[in-house]
């Protein structure tokens, strides 16, 4: 079996690297990178490495998959949709690093591009980025192709909703009919017992916003968790978030961190190797184990493109 060599961008926690070791891939992260100081303190403490902070801007090496999962904020239905263009300056304009790390690369180019945001990135004010980010790939080479895929079809009970663009070089468009579809696990699974106090809801303002919208707009409420939680944001204790589960008696909690890790596909052991690395302060919740999960892409769909993407690798 080919050693797969990866590059990860904007790499977070190593969501890919985990899809990788769980399918227990010979591959190897020939560098990460990653500008989010306590990110990478996780990363290292998860996979024992000695990464830096470091960001993408002038960036040079020679991966056959590279995977990156530019910043969404500026492109999601939620934020100010400050735009993603490359002359905006934004964070979510950090994506066109990347073509520009593909072009420095000169005739050697990564046979897969895999790009992961939200699908705010296809809305009729943001589709232009988009459709200049394929123009763009295409001139270089690439064939691609995009589909909306949800956690839910992987075995995570989190509706997450996200955009993946698969850009192939020189080759058929990648087939995300062929993609491992999982049943959804029960949300018992990831659930803890004997929770904190801490995380029971005692604020007003959000005890006032407790309840269910008519239809499927979150809007301003706070809706209690029945078969799966919402998408997994980079925090919890605010109005709307990622769902609150009953404790009884009328009370209800936010989700712990460890169960947002648990929703994007990250083990037990992971979610304490980052603590380590990222210490709670006693009697507060941990804004940073928070954000490291709500920005991270989901272990078990990159598990589901990786199977696919590496038969065409293994061939080459």
């Amino acid at each position: 079996m080919v050693m797969i060599k990866i590059l990860e961008l904007f790499g977070g926690i190593g969501a890919p690297r985990k899809a990788l070791v769980n399918l227990g891939i010979d591959f190897k992260s020939i560098d990460y990178v990653e500008i989010d100081e306590k990110a990478v303190r996780t990363y290292n403490a998860l996979f024992d490495n000695k990464q830096r902070p470091q960001s993408v801007v002038d960036y040079n090496l020679r991966p056959d998959i590279l995977i990156h999962g530019s910043p969404c904020q500026d492109f999601s239905r939620a934020g100010k949709r400050l735009g993603g263009n490359d002359e905006d300056k934004t964070r979510s304009s950090l994506m066109w690093e990347t073509l520009r790390i593909i072009k420095n690369l000169g005739v050697w180019k990564p046979k897969f591009v895999i790009w992961e945001n939200v699908k705010g990135v296809r809305d009729k004010d943001m589709i232009h980025s988009f459709e200049k980010y394929l123009t763009e790939m295409n001139e270089l080479g690439y064939t691609s192709s995009f589909k909306v895929l949800d956690a839910r079809d992987f075995g995570i009970p989190q509706k997450r909703e996200r955009l993946f663009t698969v850009s192939k070089l020189e080759g058929e468009p990648f087939n995300f009919s062929e993609l491992e579809h999982k049943p959804m696990a029960s949300i018992s699974e990831f659930l803890e017992t004997n929770v904190d106090d801490k995380y029971t809801i005692t604020s007003p303002s959000m005890l006032s916003k407790i309840g269910s919208n008519d239809g499927s707009s979150f809007g301003g409420r706070l809706k209690p968790i029945d078969q799966y939680v919402w998408t997994i944001t980079t925090k919890q204790n605010r109005c709307p978030n990622s769902g609150i589960i009953s404790i009884g008696n009328g009370h209800y909690r936010l989700l712990t961190e460890k169960e947002c890790w648990r929703l994007m596909g990250f083990d037990d052991d992971d979610y304490n190797a980052a603590l380590i690395a990222n210490p709670t302060r006693k009697g507060c919740t941990n804004g940073s184990m928070y954000k490291q999960s709500g920005n991270s892409i989901v272990v078990n769909v990159l598990e589901a493109i990786f199977k696919v993407a590496l038969v065409d690798l293994q061939n080459i």
